[in-house]
C-alpha cells in the first residue's frame, strides 16, 4: 500500500541516486502536490504535531513533509522534486545559518510560471541589471509572495537560530523544564547544566544544547514542545509555513 512514507523512502532513494520511478509513481497515487523540504527530522516531528493540533491531514490535502537529514540537501532535492522533477510545489523551513543553501535551491529552481515569465522578460532586461533582477525574486520568494491570478510562488521560512531555539522562547524556560521533567529527564538535565563547558550560558542556550544531547531527543521533544504551545505562541516561521501549504 502507497502512503506518504513510502513517498518519502523513495524520493530519499531518488536523491542519492537511485531511480526515480517509484518516486513518481507514488507521487500520482497520492495526489502529492507541495512538498516541505526540512532540514531534519525533528523539525517533521514539530511540524506534523502542529498541523495535527489543527486538525489538519496533510497526507489527505497532497502535502509531504520532508526531512532532507542536512540542508545542503536541499538542491537535490529541489532539483527531482521542483519543475525539472516531479513539478511539485516546494516550500520548506530552515535555520538562519542554513538560509543560504535554500535561497539558492529555491532560486536555481523557481515554478514553472516563474521560469517561463524569466524567459520571457530576458531581452527586455539590460545586461547589467540581471543580478539586480535576480536579487529581487530571490527577495519575493522568500516573502512568501502570491501571485495576482492565485499562483503561489515558491517561499521558505527562517527560524531566528534553530526551530528549537524558537520554541524554547516561545514557551519561557520554566515551562520548557516542566516538560523536560514530566519527560523524566530534569535528572538528566540537571547534570547536563553542571558540566563546565555549560557555565556562562544562559539558561535557554543550555535548554538548546541539552535537546541534541542524546540521539532521538530532539525529535521527541519536537513533538513535545509544539504540543504544549498556546494557540497564540506558536513561532513566527512555523506559523507562517502552515498557514502557507
Amino acid at each position: 500500500m502507497t502512503d506518504m512514507g513510502t513517498f518519502r523512502e523513495t524520493v530519499t532513494t531518488w536523491a542519492a541516486g537511485g531511480a526515480g520511478g517509484l518516486a513518481r509513481e507514488s507521487a500520482a497515487a497520492l495526489s502529492v502536490k507541495t512538498v516541505v523540504l526540512l532540514e531534519g527530522p525533528s523539525d517533521l516531528a514539530a511540524v506534523e504535531a502542529l498541523a495535527e493540533s489543527r486538525g489538519r491531514d496533510l497526507e489527505a490535502e497532497g502535502i509531504c513533509v520532508l526531512a532532507m537529514n542536512g540542508a545542503m540537501s536541499v538542491g537535490r532535492f529541489a532539483r527531482i522534486l521542483g519543475p525539472t522533477g516531479l513539478g511539485l510545489r516546494l516550500t520548506g523551513l530552515c535555520d538562519e545559518a542554513e538560509r543560504g543553501y535554500y535561497a539558492r535551491a529555491l532560486e536555481e529552481n523557481p515554478p514553472e510560471r516563474e521560469q517561463n515569465a524569466a524567459k520571457r522578460d530576458q531581452h527586455a532586461v539590460p545586461r547589467d541589471q540581471h543580478a539586480v533582477a535576480r536579487e529581487r525574486n530571490t527577495m519575493e520568494r522568500a516573502r512568501n509572495a502570491v501571485e495576482g491570478d492565485g499562483a503561489r510562488r515558491s517561499a521558505f521560512f527562517v527560524c531566528s537560530a534553530d526551530l528549537e531555539d524558537e520554541l524554547i522562547r516561545a514557551l519561557g524556560v520554566p515551562r520548557v523544564e516542566e516538560l523536560i521533567q514530566a519527560e523524566g529527564d530534569l535528572r538528566a538535565l540537571r547534570t547536563f547544566v553542571r558540566q563546565p563547558a555549560q557555565h556562562g550560558r544562559s539558561p535557554q542556550r543550555q535548554l538548546r544544547r541539552f535537546l541534541g544531547t542524546k540521539k532521538g531527543r530532539k525529535i521527541h521533544y519536537g513533538r513535545v514542545l509544539v504540543e504544549a504551545l498556546p494557540p497564540d505562541r506558536v513561532p513566527a516561521p512555523l506559523d507562517a509555513l502552515l498557514a502557507d501549504v
